[in-house]
C-alpha cells in the first residue's frame, strides 16, 4: 500500500501516519518530496488489517493498493496456467473442453438420449441440474436426489464426467458424492459459506460469474476457494445483467480476455445462458474459442420445445453437432485440442 498525504503538512502530522501503519503490523518506508509526502507500507494484508483505514485521518489524501487482492488467483503467484484434472480429463493448459447436456435433469430417457448424443459429438464432460435455482417458486425446481441418481446412471453408461451445481451449503456433500465438478451458479458467486463448504471437498469447482458481478469481485470469489486449500478452480463467463433486453444476458466475451490475463486459472464460456438464444450459441462459441477461452458449457436438450426449463437456449442435437464440427477449424487456428 502507499499513503499519500496532503501536500503541505507538517512533519508531526506525516509521523502519527508513520506510527500508525508501524502500529497495524507493515513496515513504514517514508519518501519525503518539496511539499508532499507518501508512506510505502511494506506488509501483507492477508496477515494484517487493511490500511484502506486511515483515509479517516484529515492528513491523508489517498491509500492507493500495489498488490492485487486476489493473491491466489493472481498470474503474479503463479505465472504458469493451472490445468485441472478432472478424473483424467485435462481442463487448461491448450486443453479445450465441452460441457454439454440438459438445462434440467428431467428424466432417465431425456438425460440417458442427451449424453450418448454429446459424447459422439466430442463432449468430454455431461452438464445436467439436479436441483435448478428458478426465479419463481412455481417453475420447475430439478429432480433433486432422483436427478444426481440419473446423472450417475448417465456416467456408468456413457464414461462422461458430470458437472451439476450446489444450490446450498447443506446440499454439497451429497452431491458431491455423483458429480465430477461442482458448478456454482450465478445467483450464488458471493455465497461465501458455500464457496468454502465447496472448497473443502477438493473436487474441481466451476465458478460462474454473477449476475451484475465485476471482474474483480468474481476474482475475489474465486481467491475464497483458494484460500481454503483448494486450487482446483475454473471461471465461468456466463453473461451479466445489462440494458439490453434483445438477448436475456450479455455475453462479455472481454471478460474472457481479461480472466486470462489476470489469473492462472482456466476460463469457461456458458453462451447459453450468455445470450438466452440457441439460435445465436454458434457464433458466441466460435467467438470464445477465438477470446481464448478453455472450454464451453453448451445446454442441449432432444426436443427444446418441451424442455421443463430454458427451452428457448437451449440447441437440439443436430445443431450441437454442427456446433462441434464448426468449431474445429478455430480450435487448430488456435493451436489447442479437443
Amino acid at each position: 500500500m502507499i499513503i499519500v498525504i496532503k501536500p503541505n503538512t507538517p512533519r508531526d502530522q506525516i509521523d502519527i501516519i508513520i506510527e500508525e501503519v508501524a502500529k497495524l503490523g507493515y513496515e513504514p518506508r517514508p519518501i519525503f518530496g518539496t511539499n508532499q509526502t507518501v508512506i510505502a507500507a511494506i506488509g501483507d494484508e492477508r496477515t494484517h488489517h487493511t490500511l484502506m483505514s486511515l483515509s479517516v485521518f484529515p492528513q491523508v489524501e489517498q491509500v492507493i493498493p500495489v498488490q492485487k487482492r486476489y493473491k491466489l488467483v493472481s498470474r503474479e503467484s503463479h505465472p504458469l496456467e493451472t490445468v485441472i484434472d478432472v478424473d483424467g480429463v485435462k481442463v487448461g493448459g491448450g486443453e479445450f473442453v465441452t460441457m454439454a447436456g440438459p438445462c434440467s435433469v428431467e428424466s432417465e430417457e431425456q438425460l440417458l438420449t442427451t449424453a450418448r448424443t454429446v459424447k459422439a459429438a466430442g463432449a468430454k464432460i455431461l452438464r445436467g441440474g439436479a436441483y435448478k435455482p428458478r426465479t419463481s417458486p412455481y417453475e420447475f425446481q430439478g429432480l433433486g436426489k432422483e436427478g444426481l441418481r440419473l446423472l450417475a446412471l448417465a456416467k456408468k453408461e456413457t464414461g462422461l464426467k458430470i458437472i451439476t451445481e450446489v444450490l446450498s451449503e447443506f446440499d454439497v456433500e451429497h452431491v458431491a458424492a455423483t458429480a465430477d465438478i461442482l458448478q456454482i451458479g450465478a445467483r450464488n458467486t458471493q455465497n461465501f459459506r458455500l464457496l468454502i463448504e465447496c472448497a473443502k471437498t477438493g473436487k474441481p469447482i466451476l465458478l460462474k460469474r454473477g449476475l451484475s458481478e465485476r471482474i474483480e469481485e468474481w476474482l475475489l470469489a474465486a481467491e475464497y476457494i483458494l484460500a481454503h486449500g483448494n486450487p482446483n478452480l475454473m471461471l465461468c463467463e456466463r453473461g451479466i445483467r445489462t440494458f439490453e433486453t434483445y438477448t436475456r444476458n450479455t455475453l462479455d466475451l472481454s471478460a474472457v480476455a481479461i480472466a486470462k490475463k489476470e489469473s492462472h486459472l482456466p476460463v469457461i464460456v456458458d453462451p447459453s445462458q450468455g445470450c438466452g438464444r440457441a439460435d445465436l450459441v454458434q457464433a458466441l462459441c466460435r467467438g470464445a474459442v477465438a477470446m481464448g477461452a478453455d472450454g464451453l458449457l453448451i445446454e442441449v436438450h432432444p426436443n427444446p420445445a418441451e424442455a421443463l426449463s430454458d427451452g428457448q437456449q437451449q440447441v437440439d442435437f443436430n445443431s450441437f453437432a454442427d456446433l462441434m464440427k464448426s468449431l474445429q477449424p478455430w480450435l487448430q487456428a488456435s493451436g489447442r485440442k479437443s
